[in-house]
């Protein structure tokens, strides 16, 4: 079994974590956050809790990076979040930062680690973790593409008036609103969902996904945190337990679906490697069309970051 760092205690980082430790794969999480006393209240937290919900996992709540030794997988989570009125975009300048520091840190003390990040703005931030690292990029990767498409299927599960469990989807682009949800790949128990719902309810449905993590910013005053967490937690798993699972991951394209040096939302397959292949679909005009705004808009953000590290 595995180690699993996570870096950042704060709400998504923390629900990794205890996500992680309930599905008990892995004999060790180590949780860690510049505020020490904080991750290690919350690795605490959890560990009292498992007797309650009955898992081995070890949680370990630090500040200090020798703790990560020999991390397979880091989660990175670390990153001020979303404000009401701010884009992810306003992000930038603090986070590239904070990712850049965390990831040099952990290369000092893990040979090989997967990388997996969850700090906004996404696309760039996992760019920045993957300059910094050193690592192929098969092994820095990012997740969006699962949380945007488990917000899809459950807007279209209330819509319908079904489980979440029977809708399958696919979302491709940059983590925001230009995300690229494909609703001729959307399906219900194998059913078409263009069969299933109006267009105009599908429609809404879709525009509602893209603009999905600035709807619960305005109702909460921050980011969301349990769907996120658990999103980065089913990626581990697929790793940890060599599944081969395929999800929409942020990765690193080098002529797939015509693009290339860029980090984008795209179907991956992903096992005990990381990314094991990039899956290319069959876009129509609309949707391609669509993917390359939405890489457009990616690209204006990294070269603000290039322009920072320039």
């Amino acid at each position: 079994m595995s180690k699993v760092t996570v870096v950042g205690a704060g709400n998504v980082g923390a629900t990794v974590a205890n996500v992680l430790a309930h599905k008990d794969i892995v004999n060790e999480v180590v949780l860690l956050d510049i505020k020490g006393d904080f991750a290690r209240g919350k690795a605490l937290d959890s560990w009292q809790q498992a007797p309650i919900d009955y898992y081995s996992t070890r949680i370990t709540g630090t500040e200090d990076y020798a703790a990560t030794a020999g991390s397979d997988i880091v989660v990175i989570t670390a990153g001020i979040p979303r404000r009401p009125g701010m884009s992810r975009d306003d992000l930038i300048s603090t986070n590239a930062k904070i990712v850049t520091s965390v990831t040099k840190s952990i290369m000092e003390h893990s040979d090989n680690p997967i990388i997996i990040v969850v700090s906004n703005p996404l696309d760039v931030m996992t760019f920045a973790a993957y300059q910094a690292s050193g690592l192929d990029s098969s092994r820095v990767f990012g997740m969006a593409g699962i949380l945007d498409t488990a917000r899809y299927r459950a807007f279209l599960a209330s819509a319908l008036n079904v489980s979440p469990k029977d809708i399958q989807a696919v979302l491709m682009g940059g983590h925001g609103d230009t995300m690229v949800p494909l609703p001729r790949y959307t399906t219900v128990a194998g059913i078409p969902v263009t069969e299933m719902i109006e267009m105009d309810t599908l429609d809404a449905i879709v525009e509602r996904t893209k603009k999905g993590g600035g709807e619960l910013v305005k109702l909460m005053g921050t980011s969301a945190w349990y769907a996120p967490g658990a999103a980065a937690a089913q990626m581990v798993e697929s790793i940890v337990k060599n599944e081969g699972r395929i999800y929409p991951c942020c990765a690193w394209l080098t002529g797939e679906y015509g693009l290339n040096d860029i980090y984008l939302g795209v179907p991956v397959q992903l096992d005990k490697t990381g990314i094991k292949r990039i899956i290319e679909l069959q876009l129509d005009k609309d949707e391609k069309a669509l993917l390359y705004n939405s890489a457009d808009h990616v690209r204006k953000v990294m070269e603000v970051f290039n322009g920072m590290t320039a």
